[in-house]
């Protein structure tokens, strides 16, 4: 199996944020609609919501007032287990070397990993728990 044998599609673009309630408003105001609101250590974190576009928010990290803000983007993992083995055997550049997890994160929390595409770029593998 390879790694794409584990993904289903985009599941969110991850941008951190100067002020978390602004940037809600913001997206609240180009239609998005707030599907998600966690804390996550002493900070909080959105997922904003338009159609099938999923932005995920954040403070406490810096930013980038620049272009080239994104943190990451997320791909739906069904397996992140099988997805994660798959990314070492298949040689790519892992930034995690091993399963991180936010158990705080929807009903029953996410597990993830990182890998680095050939710019640099962070590509994450997250499984929402179910």
């Amino acid at each position: 199996m390879a790694v794409q044998d584990y993904i289903t599609g985009i599941q969110h673009v991850g941008i951190p944020s100067i002020d978390l309630d602004k940037t809600i408003a913001f997206y609240k105001g180009l239609g998005f609609k707030q599907a998600g609101l966690f804390p996550n250590g002493q900070n909080r974190c959105a997922f904003m919501q338009l159609g099938n576009l999923i932005i995920e928010t954040w403070e406490g990290d810096p930013t980038n007032p620049t272009a080239g803000a994104i943190n990451h983007i997320s791909l739906n993992t069904t397996d992140v287990d099988q997805a994660f083995a798959a990314a070492k055997e298949q040689g790519l550049n892992l930034v995690n070397d091993q399963i991180q997890s936010i158990p705080t994160f929807w009903d029953k929390g996410i597990r993830f990993f990182n890998i680095l595409g050939p710019n640099h770029e962070t590509i994450e593998f997250c499984q929402i728990l179910k």
